[in-house]
């Protein structure tokens, strides 16, 4: 009954502007974080965009694809780039430096280099070993 009422061209246009409202909320998703990603924008120019993107939506997001659409991948690069710099650094915080074999193992290697007497080695390593 209902394949009778509302045929199957009729199902793949709503599929289609389904779709292409998903796409248009990414697209706005995308702009408005490029937006305020942007540094080289100043709070001025960031509000006149996003107002130019809502209230004329179409125009505004097709002009700033064209005008500023070239530099969204950058902008975008670094941000990832600054964010795993970030975790990395939490990482290796996290993690700590080598402890005490790692500070042995320098101090050895330094002594093995002559830069270390045998007493500074063994003062330095009784404070290794003490901590």
């Amino acid at each position: 009954m209902l394949a009778s009422s509302y045929p199957l061209l009729d199902l793949f246009w709503t599929m289609l502007w389904f779709f292409m409202f998903f796409i248009w909320i990414w697209l706005l998703i995308i702009i408005f974080s490029d937006i305020f990603r942007s540094h080289d924008m100043g709070g001025g120019m960031k509000a006149l965009w996003v107002i130019f993107v809502i209230i004329i939506p179409l125009l505004g997001i097709l002009i700033y694809l064209i005008a500023r659409g070239g530099g969204m991948h950058d902008r975008a690069e670094q941000a990832m780039k600054a964010q795993k710099q970030a975790f990395d650094a939490q990482v290796r915080e996290a993690a700590g430096t080598g402890g005490t074999a790692d500070d042995l193992a320098k101090l050895a290697d330094l002594k093995a280099k002559g830069v270390l007497t045998d007493q500074e080695f063994e003062a330095q390593k009784a404070k290794i070993l003490a901590s």
